[in-house]
């Protein structure tokens, strides 16, 4: 036997002892819950990101779009009545699982800070207000947007979607998907210091 046969010989014997030992060694790190679980989430992310453009379509961007709009109680509300304050402008619909999950963080914001909460393409006004009363939502906040107008004025292609406006007409941020009350929060706190400087 010469030397390169055995080299080559002990070199398929390595690589296919290496190779099982690496499919053992990744057999039992899958096994392991937390990096099981890692990757699914790594994985969950990664799709996520995938997504988001889709999600947030041709949203607008720079000056927030004027609108005038009825609250479920008969109230006039516009934009234009926030001048001077940041604003949060929560599109939702009765039909989104997703929306259930910032409804009260919304309701909570709405305590702090200036909200319009547009119910979009969810049904009439008294659906709306049996929903709201269900839920125990503040109705003064909430624009019925039956047809989807205001939703398409926006530009966005999915619910929840969030336009903070700050003091000066222009939007500061934009989430599309779910968010948390606190980035919320803290995101409106922000838009109301640029309005101070």
């Amino acid at each position: 036997m010469n030397t390169l046969s055995f080299l080559l010989k002990f070199c398929r014997y390595a690589k296919g002892v290496c190779l099982n030992n690496l499919r053992d060694r990744l057999k039992q790190a899958w096994q392991n819950k937390w990096i099981n679980n890692g990757i699914w989430l790594i994985g969950f992310f990664i799709i996520y990101l995938m997504i988001r453009p889709f999600m947030q379509g041709d949203v607008v961007r720079d000056v927030a779009p004027p609108f005038q709009a009825t609250n479920l109680l008969g109230e006039n509300l516009s934009l234009s009545d926030f001048e001077g304050e940041a604003v949060l402008i929560h599109f939702w619909a009765t039909w989104c699982p997703i929306c259930e999950f910032s409804r009260d963080g919304i309701e909570d914001l709405a305590k702090d800070y200036h909200v319009i909460s547009v119910a979009t393409q969810s049904g009439d006004d008294q659906t709306l207000l049996d929903y709201t009363e269900q839920h125990n939502m503040n109705p003064r906040l909430i624009v019925n947007d039956a047809d989807g107008s205001l939703f398409k004025l926006y530009g966005a292609r999915a619910v929840p979607a969030d336009f903070i406006v700050d003091a000066q007409g222009e939007i500061a941020f934009i989430e599309v998907g779910l968010s948390s009350s606190w980035g919320m929060r803290a995101r409106l706190w922000w838009a109301n210091r640029q309005g101070a400087f």
